[in-house]
């Protein structure tokens, strides 16, 4: 048996026997001790989860490729000193191709280009990588596909993070492939959102790309070019937490289930992949039955991955009785990743709500605390849920749902976005 067979043999043994890979995180139920509007839970989400919220951020809100991309191709042409980008997904075609062009027109303009490239998720864009590399951009091809490790294999860096000259960054759900171009306006492009950020919630970005780059390069990325003095920028606060196998591991379940039991009034989210583990299922049917409005956006049937929706629909009839509605987007694929809380906390970033994302990938959201984004989120989940099927159980007792029994419940590498 070849590295490569043996990897894919652990990743199909993981997918079957997904406790194998699930470690035991806590051994009771979160109580509802805090709230979200309390100053206990701020303190919490930023000192359990990230590295401490903070205030004087500005977050413009960017909606599918029309807006992601020429936001991103403008910061990354106008860069003076350094670019750091870390991403899954960097695909062969037309997005792509200028996101490499632009890395290394900066490069040979002596701007100093950082890039951590999936080696999964990057090996369609092999043919653009010399190119880089000639102009002087540096890349990470992170955890080779045959590393000797074969556990590697099935750690990918999920993150997706661009940092412009220390001062304005990028997060979001988004992917450098063509299927995210144009306004979601067709099944071949999809829905998502991505968001530009100013102020000191920068630095948080950039060391949770740094942290990565460390770890593959044993080279530390520092001073003024990567850590500008960051003045406030705006009103929001928030921080940004990232997560990994060997550091943070608890990050994305903790947050999740913090933010679940925190809430009182509501919980809005929308997620590529929403296969909660059975504590957090457990989590939101508590939630609602203290009276906490719940409403899910997932994919419908434009999802790259069917085996993700069937695991999905199979955790649908305990949410369904407890009252939580659940609706699946119909236009084309939706790769949102968003949670509201009672109006208040919002997490976005690159964490879906599965096993993946729980326990296995490297993932970074940024969590927000600020009505007025929250609402401005909440509009946008408003406008897909217009766009979606309302599920019943009655879709259930039908069997409408459930296409065909399946063993794996964790989103495979191959394909997870």
């Amino acid at each position: 048996m070849d590295i490569r067979t043996a990897a894919i043999a652990l990743i199909a043994i993981s997918s079957i026997f997904p406790a194998c890979t699930t470690p035991k995180l806590l051994e009771d139920p979160l109580p509802p001790n805090s709230r979200i509007r309390d100053p206990d839970f701020r303190q919490a989400i930023g000192s359990i989860i990230g590295s401490g919220v903070v205030g004087g951020n500005r977050v413009t809100t960017l909606v599918n490729g029309d807006q992601i991309f020429p936001s991103m191709l403008a910061a990354i042409r106008g860069a003076k000193k350094t670019i750091t980008f870390e991403t899954f997904v960097f695909e062969k075609g037309d997005v792509p191709k200028a996101f490499a062009e632009a890395f290394a027109e900066r490069a040979r303009a002596g701007v100093k280009v950082h890039l951590i490239l999936d080696a999964h998720g990057a090996k369609k864009s092999r043919v653009y990588h010399s190119m880089m590399e000639t102009a002087g951009v540096q890349i990470v091809k992170y955890h080779p596909i045959f590393a000797l490790d074969v556990r590697r294999y099935n750690n990918r860096t999920h993150r997706k993070l661009l940092v412009i000259d220390g001062k304005v960054a990028f997060i979001g759900g988004v992917g450098i492939a063509d299927q995210w171009s144009g306004n979601a306006q067709s099944p071949e492009h999809w829905r998502d959102s991505h968001y530009r950020i100013e102020g000191p919630a920068v630095a948080q970005i950039q060391g949770a790309f740094i942290e990565n780059w460390m770890a593959s390069r044993h080279e530390l990325l520092f001073g003024p070019d990567y850590f500008p003095p960051l003045p406030s920028a705006g009103t929001i606060a928030g921080n940004v937490f990232y997560s990994a196998p060997h550091k943070g591991r608890y990050s994305v379940p903790l947050m999740y289930e913090l933010a679940i039991a925190s809430a009182r009034e509501s919980l809005l989210i929308e997620n590529a992949y929403f296969v909660p583990s059975e504590r957090l299922l457990n989590a939101l049917i508590a939630a609602a039955n203290r009276g906490v409005k719940i409403e899910i956006i997932v994919p419908g049937e434009h999802i790259d991955q069917k085996a993700v929706r069937r695991a999905s629909h199979k955790r649908w009839a305990k949410l369904l009785s407890a009252g939580i509605r659940i609706y699946e987007y119909k236009p084309t694929m939706i790769h949102c990743k968003l949670l509201i809380a009672d109006g208040l906390f919002v997490s976005v970033g690159s964490a879906n709500f599965d096993s993946r994302s729980l326990h296995l990938n490297d993932e970074a959201n940024f969590d927000v605390l600020d009505r007025n984004f929250a609402a401005e989120q909440a509009v946008l989940f408003r406008r897909d849920r217009a766009l979606a099927e309302p599920m019943t159980e009655e879709n259930l007792k039908h069997g409408s749902l459930i296409e065909k029994p399946i063993q794996a419940v964790q989103t495979p590498v191959e394909g997870q976005l």
